[in-house]
C-alpha cells in the first residue's frame, strides 16, 4: 500500500508550499456556482475556480462524516481504514477514536517541519482518547471533537487544545449524554469563530510552512431530536425576500456564509503575499443531507448522503495555487480523499515511509509529469443495511444490503454514458459485473468493529 508518487522531486523542492484544506459539511455536488448552482450565490468559490482548477470526478471517503474524514486524514479507503462508520464511542463522548498506530497527514507534515492546525470539526476521537487531535499531529486545535455536538452551530463551548472554552450561547441539551442540543440564545456562530481563528493561524505562521485543516460545519443541519431539520445561521442574507421556505432560505444563506469565509481566507493569503506559495483546496465530506429539489443539491447525480450512488460520494473540488495551477482549468481525472496524503507529502518533501491507497494528483493540478490513475476506487457504508461500491474506469458497481444475510444483486452503471445511474447494466455485462464483484471482495478487509456477514464466508 505504499503511496504511488509520480512527480519531479526537483520541482517540489523549489516550492514546498503551505497547504490549506477547506472542508464543507454535507455539501452536494451541485450546490455551488462553479458546479452548476444558479440560485445560491457563491462568488468567491467562482473566483477560486476561475483562478484555479476544478476536478469533476472527485470522491469523498464515503457518504457520511467520520469515515470520510478518516480516509482524508489517514490515506486509507474504507475497506480497511480504522473508522468505517459513524459509530459513537462507548467509553467517552464523541465518535470511535483512531488509534495510536494511525498515521495522519498532519503527523507526516510535521516531520517535514510544517506547523499544523485544525480548526473546525474533527469527529475522530474526543479529548483524552487516542484520537485526540493534539495527539494525532496537530499543534493547534480549536473546534468540536464530537461531530454530534457539531450539529449545533451555536454551541455552549468549543475546545481549544484540550480545554473547553465557553461561549455566550444558551444551550439546552436533549439528553443526559449531552450529545444533541438546541440553542435558546444565539450570540457566537461557530463557523465565524473558525474563520477568525484561521486568519490568526495563517498570520502567526506566515514565516514558516504550515498546514491548516479547516473543516467548517456549514451547511450541516441540526436535527438532533428535532421534528424538522434546522439550518442555523445568523441571517438569511439576500434570500430573506425569496418566496422559499424558511429552511431553504437558511440553507442558501449558510452556503453563502461559507463562500464569504473562503473569500476572506484567499484575500488574507494575498494580503500577506502568501498566495503564490499556498495550495488551497475546497471540497465536501459527502453528499447533501437531502437532495433539495429547488437547488438541485446533487446536480444531475443520483442519491445523497448515506448513498453510495454518485450523489452521496462525488463532491465538488477546487484547487487554487496562483502561478502554479492554470487559471480556469478543469480535469475529469478520478481522484479521492485518500489521494490527499500522497499529494501534500510530495509537495512537502516528506521522507518518512507511509502506507496509503492514494495516488498524488499533483501532475493533474500542475499539468506536469505523468498522472498515475487508480485501478479502482472503493467505498463502504455501515449504517442501516449497509452498502459497498466500486468504480473502475467508466464502470460503477453498487451492492446494497451488505449488512443483511441476503444482500441485493450487484448493480452496474456506465458512468460515462449514464452519470445519473439510471440504467442497471449488470445483466448485459456479466463479465464486468463479476470483475467488479471480485474487486469488492478483495478491497474489503474484515473488521471486528465494522463487521459484515460476508466476513464469515
Amino acid at each position: 500500500m505504499t503511496a504511488l508518487l509520480s512527480f519531479n522531486a526537483d520541482i517540489v523542492a523549489q516550492t514546498r508550499p503551505n497547504v490549506v484544506f477547506i472542508l464543507a459539511d454535507d455539501m452536494g455536488y451541485g450546490e455551488i456556482e462553479p458546479f452548476g448552482q444558479t440560485l445560491i450565490k457563491t462568488p468567491n468559490l467562482t473566483r477560486m475556480a476561475k483562478e484555479g482548477m476544478k476536478l469533476t470526478n472527485h470522491y469523498a471517503g464515503t457518504s457520511v462524516c467520520a469515515p470520510s474524514r478518516c480516509a482524508l486524514m489517514t490515506g486509507l479507503h474504507t475497506g480497511h481504514a480504522e473508522v468505517r462508520g459513524n459509530q459513537q464511542y462507548k467509553i467517552k463522548n464523541g465518535q470511535l477514536p483512531i488509534s495510536d498506530q494511525a498515521v495522519t497527514v498532519a503527523e507526516l507534515l510535521k516531520t517535514s517541519g510544517y506547523a499544523t492546525g485544525l480548526i473546525g470539526k474533527w469527529g475522530l476521537g474526543d479529548t483524552g482518547t487516542t484520537g485526540d487531535p493534539n495527539k494525532q499531529g496537530f499543534d493547534f486545535f480549536y473546534g468540536y471533537t464530537d461531530q454530534v455536538l457539531a450539529h449545533n452551530h451555536f454551541p455552549q463551548f468549543l475546545i481549544r487544545n484540550g480545554a473547553k472554552e465557553y461561549l455566550r450561547n444558551e444551550v439546552e441539551y436533549l439528553d443526559s449524554s449531552k450529545w444533541g442540543s438546541i440553542t435558546k440564545s444565539r450570540k457566537d456562530f461557530a463557523d465565524e469563530l473558525f474563520m477568525n481563528e484561521a486568519i490568526k493561524f495563517i498570520t502567526e505562521n506566515r514565516s514558516r510552512n504550515f498546514f491548516l485543516y479547516l473543516p467548517f460545519i456549514i451547511p450541516h443541519c441540526n436535527d438532533e431530536g428535532l421534528k424538522d431539520f434546522q439550518y442555523e445561521v445568523p441571517s438569511q442574507w439576500e434570500y430573506v425576500s425569496q418566496p422559499w421556505s424558511k429552511d431553504e432560505k437558511d440553507y442558501a444563506a449558510s452556503i453563502s456564509y461559507l463562500d464569504e469565509y473562503v473569500g476572506k481566507i484567499l484575500d488574507h493569503l494575498k494580503k500577506l503575499h502568501l498566495d503564490s506559495n499556498t495550495l488551497v483546496i475546497f471540497t465536501s465530506d459527502n453528499g447533501p443531507r437531502v437532495n433539495q429539489m429547488r437547488f438541485k443539491s446533487s446536480g444531475n447525480l443520483r442519491g445523497f448522503k448515506r448513498d453510495l450512488y454518485e450523489g452521496g460520494v462525488r463532491v465538488p473540488f477546487i484547487a487554487w495555487w496562483p502561478g502554479h495551477i492554470k487559471n480556469n482549468s478543469v480535469s475529469d481525472h478520478v481522484s479521492t480523499f485518500w489521494d490527499f496524503m500522497p499529494t501534500v507529502c510530495t509537495l512537502a518533501g516528506v521522507q518518512q515511509h507511509y502506507d496509503s491507497d492514494g495516488i498524488s494528483y499533483l501532475p493533474t493540478l500542475l499539468a506536469k509529469g505523468n498522472q498515475v490513475k487508480h485501478d479502482y476506487v472503493y467505498f463502504e457504508f455501515h449504517e442501516g443495511d449497509g452498502a459497498q461500491a466500486v468504480r473502475k474506469g467508466k464502470w460503477k458497481a453498487v451492492v446494497r444490503g451488505v449488512k443483511s444475510e441476503k444482500p441485493s444483486a450487484l448493480e452496474l452503471y456506465d458512468l460515462e454514458n449514464d452519470p445519473a445511474e439510471q440504467n442497471n447494466m449488470a445483466s448485459k455485462f456479466p463479465e464486468i459485473s463479476a470483475q467488479l464483484s471480485s474487486i469488492i471482495k478483495k478491497a474489503h478487509v474484515p473488521s471486528e468493529v465494522f463487521a459484515l456477514p460476508l466476513d464469515n464466508h
